[in-house]
């Protein structure tokens, strides 16, 4: 039996990673790699890219980075998801606002220091991402089209930090950047619909208040309708092995995210076109070993029979 002392010190680790976020931040690393792995150094052996000291400093503070940024967000909606998400938050009031801010602090200090064994520029690069972050959080979050677009951007940009690090400039890393950009930037737009009653009620210009839901909507298919392009040259000019699959059930899933979009109306269904999107995203994260599956079934191999 645990004691009083130790449930409590439980519940606010989960409160914790509630704050952070910890299941995105684990999706973000196996992410990191697997495209390290399959996309940014394919010519290289698996074995030296997942045991590159230097890449796995990148990646914990690309973690800690992100940790600090959802730390920080929860910071300044606080009250906002009060409204929209009461019941995370009252998990997420079990960590104090002062202890948040301490964890943020240390979070972005640790980003750095790890950042430091890589090189001075990488130092630039998170101090610049922290900055980066902190800002969007306090100014621009509140902004119509600018807010999405810099959200989008700032989420892609731990796999521009390893992009960087490996000096690979393929146009096909650039087509799977735009696809992941597009679901994002719709990802973030559909939360705006999600969080109507809370962003009214805080004073949040998000594009549904400024321009309504119609427009919000048709924003959706546009985007729903240009995330076509990338798939299409991804299919048809590049060599993605067996991820093709993938790309063909996006689509499938992109029309029924369509018609379900057109006829949502309530916060429900757009958390279900919201979790739609979500799936693409982390399904898209683990299709990446189809690029190349006999890669990874060698290197399980040597894993098992060295």
């Amino acid at each position: 039996m645990l004691s009083r002392r130790q449930k409590v010190l439980m519940l606010k680790f989960f409160s914790m990673f509630s704050v952070v976020r910890g299941y995105n931040i684990l999706i973000v690393i196996i992410a990191q790699y697997l495209t390290s792995v399959f996309i940014l150094a394919h010519d290289k052996p698996a074995s030296e890219v997942v045991f590159d000291p230097s890449l796995l400093m990148i990646v914990l503070a690309s973690a800690a980075t992100i940790a600090a940024g959802y730390i920080i967000n929860n910071f300044y909606d606080y009250e906002k998801d009060l409204i929209n998400r009461p019941r995370k938050s009252r998990l997420d009031r079990l960590v104090s606002q002062n202890t948040k801010l301490s964890f943020y602090f240390v979070l972005n200090f640790i980003a750095v220091i790890m950042a430091s064994y890589v090189s001075f520029r990488a130092v630039v690069f998170f101090s610049l991402y922290i900055f980066g972050i902190w800002f969007y959080s306090h100014k621009l979050k509140k902004l119509p089209i600018i807010g999405n677009l810099v959200s989008a951007t700032l989420t892609i940009i731990p796999f521009f930090a390893i992009f960087i690090y490996y000096k690979n400039f393929e146009t096909v890393i650039f087509v799977h950047a735009m696809f992941l950009f597009l679901l994002i930037s719709m990802r973030e737009l559909v939360k705006d619909l999600e969080n109507l009653p809370g962003d009214m009620a805080q004073g949040y210009n998000t594009i549904p208040i400024v321009y309504g839901e119609k427009t919000s909507k048709a924003m959706l298919t546009i985007l729903a309708l240009l995330t076509l392009v990338p798939i299409y040259f991804l299919i048809n000019h590049f060599n993605i092995g067996r991820m093709h699959y993938f790309f063909y059930m996006s689509i499938i899933l992109l029309v029924i995210f369509m018609l379900i979009l057109w006829r949502s109306k309530s916060k429900s269904h757009y958390l279900i076109l919201h979790n739609t999107l979500k799936f693409i995203i982390v399904a898209g994260v683990f299709c990446i070993v189809l690029i190349d599956p006999e890669l990874l079934l060698n290197q399980i191999e040597n894993v098992k029979y060295p």
